[in-house]
């Protein structure tokens, strides 16, 4: 068994239905473990568009690291999602964060199609603020604990990115 923490992010259409269907859909695979809050943040990126709203999951199932993110790409079909535009607007993005493998041991990798852990994770708010607020204890493999992450950010983009409502 393996475990997985994925982000999830929208920011086209109904925001919150493609991420509560997301979260269901693993839930019914039997897969969820835990899931953060929704929490609205600004875009990252180069490209202007709507605010993002997010989430943090918590997976563990019966599939490798690849395995998690086909099933990531799948959630993102199934809402709709076209990569038209690197960092463009969204129906849904689902990002692989960190896999921990059957020996418990953080999974690492550093192939362009999955690079474990995430690679610009330390740096993001809208990941670092569900996935603290989901596992205060939480550890960014090769980065440290979450809490401490969030603590090096700026405090603006920290507080930019604000609880949205419960994640149902």
């Amino acid at each position: 068994m393996t475990r997985a923490v994925l982000s999830l992010g929208a920011n086209l259409g109904d925001r919150a239905a493609a991420l509560r269907t997301a979260v269901t859909t693993l839930k019914d695979d039997g897969v969820l473990v835990a899931r953060s809050t929704l929490y609205e943040a600004p875009p990252w990126g180069p490209v202007e568009q709507p605010p993002y709203l997010n989430a943090v999951v918590v997976v563990r199932g019966d599939r490798d690291a690849a395995g998690w993110l086909a099933r990531a790409h799948e959630l993102e079909q199934a809402a709709g999602r076209s990569r038209d535009v690197r960092w463009g607007p969204r129906t849904l993005d689902v990002d692989v964060v960190t896999a921990t493998g059957d020996d418990g041991q953080p999974v690492l990798s550093d192939d362009p199609a999955l690079t474990l852990p995430h690679p610009r994770a330390h740096e993001r708010a809208f990941v670092l603020v569900p996935w603290a607020s989901l596992d205060p204890t939480a550890v960014l493999p090769g980065r440290g604990r979450v809490s401490d992450l969030l603590a090096a950010l700026p405090p603006e983009d920290v507080a930019a990115v604000v609880r949205w409502e419960h994640l149902r």
